[in-house]
């Protein structure tokens, strides 16, 4: 059941990951609301280098965190990142692919849709 929910491609919101699972709800989507003060909008696929680089900035992403439920990020798996942080490492020259079916129409707030399809998971 459609939620209504676009992507950048202005096609349906596709989810980015169940395994992880991801997104500021955890609903395998990188949904979106006023209270998402981070915005988790863009579905990426980390990588060891950017896992290092938002360690290096306060988020670790890759330690496992039982008591919320969260193994820790692994090369290759798929997250919705914070805009902001994807953007940070865009500029660090450490941004990670993304999925643009899954990444949130309101991803367009923070960058250009030129960023992300420079950084596009083939699909």
């Amino acid at each position: 059941m459609s939620d209504g929910a676009r992507n950048v491609l202005g096609t349906e919101l596709v989810p980015c990951s169940y395994d992880p699972l991801t997104g500021y709800f955890r609903d395998g989507c990188c949904h979106t609301d006023m209270h998402d003060l981070g915005s988790h909008v863009i579905c990426a696929k980390v990588t060891d280098e950017f896992l290092e680089f938002s360690r290096s900035r306060g988020n670790d992403l890759s330690t496992p965190r039982p008591e919320y439920r969260f193994a820790g990020l692994k090369d290759g798996d798929r997250w919705c990142l914070c805009a902001l942080r994807w953007k940070e490492a865009l500029a660090a020259g450490v941004a990670p692919e993304v999925v643009l079916e899954c990444t949130h129409v309101r991803a367009l707030d923070f960058v250009t849709i030129e960023q992300l399809t420079a950084y596009a998971v083939d699909a």
